[in-house]
């Protein structure tokens, strides 16, 4: 049975100056984003903002200089990001790979690959996006499919992922594969770094309610990977996954994914709302500063290099809860005609239709009470 623990947010000396950094920074760039373009946020994608924000130094704030990073410390990014979520800030296309895929290869890749591609993530102009989910599989991860097989200088790689944001615009993949014959549920897992236009490989977008193609489905066919880009150890798989994981799970935008339409909505209704209008925002500040201190908590704890699980999975069960019922209660309480052009009936209407895969992405709510279940060990 784990301990669940929260650890206080002890502020870096350099917030206040960097908050305002960051701002001054939006006020500058932010001008010609559209309404729809701040409602995604973190699913929005403009390359050039991301090489702008990768010459401010915000992408890889934690990492090694060796590579250009900026050897900051995880509440200095948590300010940065914080920051950029708030002002609606289109940071989708490098954002898996600061998330994510950047720390795993930090931790796990060979010199070579650390070499080749963390520069130019840091730089804002390589993107990555996470192999995972399979089809028929659901949200049951262990029952991983697709396979990498041992061939004299690498692996060959077949199989299907699906829900793989933003792959059709990616460069390479981060695949969970099934690298033992035989193998079953957590053993024999291994993760292989994929370029997205190595030969057999398919990328086919799924569109959504919106009519955007974030999600893809990505198709191996007898790819080759060479042996330098196995990540970490062969076998090793399901433990790096789980320590990934925790990254994806715990962060800002668990919490401010819909906080553009808090933003439109007191906009909208004046300093004087009606009571009961009121009464929402007065809850919904509450609940998101009480979620705010939950995910800095995890942040400390990664800047003290552990790995929360099981706080990552509450932060994202709690925060998805949260996210998703914002703009329902906001329609039920707030009459409006969602087809008037306003910024508030556009944000709205664009989470309406968003917010269902807020509780998909980087596992669902029944996953991730199974996770806290055990670690609390109530099964």
């Amino acid at each position: 049975m784990q301990q669940f623990s929260v650890i206080p947010y002890e502020p870096p000396v350099t917030a206040a100056a960097l908050r305002a950094e960051v701002r001054a920074f939006l006020k500058d760039t932010m001008g010609s984003v559209s309404v729809a373009t701040r409602a995604r946020t973190w699913a929005g994608y403009d390359a050039e903002f991301s090489k702008k924000i990768g010459a401010k130094g915000w992408i890889g704030m934690t990492w090694s200089k060796k590579y250009g990073g900026g050897e900051r410390s995880m509440l200095e990014r948590y300010v940065v990001t914080e920051e950029l979520l708030a002002g609606g800030a289109p940071v989708g296309a490098h954002w898996i790979a600061d998330r994510q895929s950047g720390p795993l290869l930090l931790r796990f890749g060979t010199e070579a690959v650390r070499d080749r591609y963390l520069p130019g993530i840091i730089r804002g102009e390589i993107y990555s996006c996470i192999g995972m989910s399979e089809p028929g599989a659901g949200s049951d991860l262990a029952s991983i499919r697709s396979q990498a097989r041992k061939v004299d200088g690498g692996w060959r790689v077949n199989g299907q992922k699906v829900w793989t944001t933003n792959a059709h615009r990616a460069h390479f993949v981060i695949a969970l594969l099934r690298t033992r014959e035989g193998s079953t549920r957590h053993e024999g897992l291994s993760q292989l770094l994929i370029d997205l236009k190595s030969p057999g490989i398919t990328v086919r977008p799924i569109a959504d309610l919106t009519g955007e193609t974030d999600f893809n489905e990505i198709f191996f066919d007898d790819v080759f990977v060479g042996d330098d880009y196995l990540i970490g150890k062969e076998g090793n798989g399901w433990a790096q996954v789980t320590a990934e994981l925790s990254l994806e799970r715990s962060g800002a935008e668990r919490l401010l994914s819909s906080f553009q339409l808090v933003i439109e909505l007191m906009r909208h209704v004046g300093p004087n709302p009606p009571p009961a209008v009121q009464a929402l925002i007065g809850r919904m500040a509450a609940e998101m500063w009480t979620l705010r201190q939950m995910s800095l908590s995890v942040a400390s704890t990664l800047d003290q290099g552990k790995d929360p699980v099981l706080e990552a999975a509450v932060v994202k069960d709690l925060g998805n809860a949260f996210e998703q019922e914002l703009p329902r209660a906001i329609q039920a309480l707030v009459e409006t005609d969602l087809s008037d052009g306003s910024a508030f009936a556009e944000t709205l209407g664009i989470l309406l239709q968003f917010s269902p895969v807020f509780s998909l992405r980087g596992g669902t709510r029944e996953i991730l009470r199974g996770i806290i279940a055990r670690g609390l060990g109530l099964r």
